[in-house]
């Protein structure tokens, strides 16, 4: 079984990554982008069967190591 983690900064929060991302789309010609938001994806290989555990475990990884749950908010996905 895999876990797809999602994380991205939390509204509100400057995402000076995302800014210059927008900036250079801007700088290519792409000038109708108004704003960028960047995050990141984290795949994970479980070893269980039980999707409720898994995504329990998953969540406790997140709120401990995978995400800065101050700045920044997370989504599970078990595929």
């Amino acid at each position: 079984m895999k876990a797809r983690v999602h994380v991205m900064l939390k509204d509100g929060i400057l995402d000076p990554q995302g800014e210059a991302v927008r900036h250079a789309l801007g700088t290519l010609g792409y000038g109708g982008v108004s704003g960028v938001r960047q995050g990141k994806v984290i795949e994970l290989d479980l070893a269980g069967t039980d999707r409720v555990a898994a995504e329990a475990d998953v969540r406790a990884m997140c709120e401990k190591l995978l995400a800065n749950t101050v700045i920044e908010k997370f989504s599970i996905e078990i595929v």
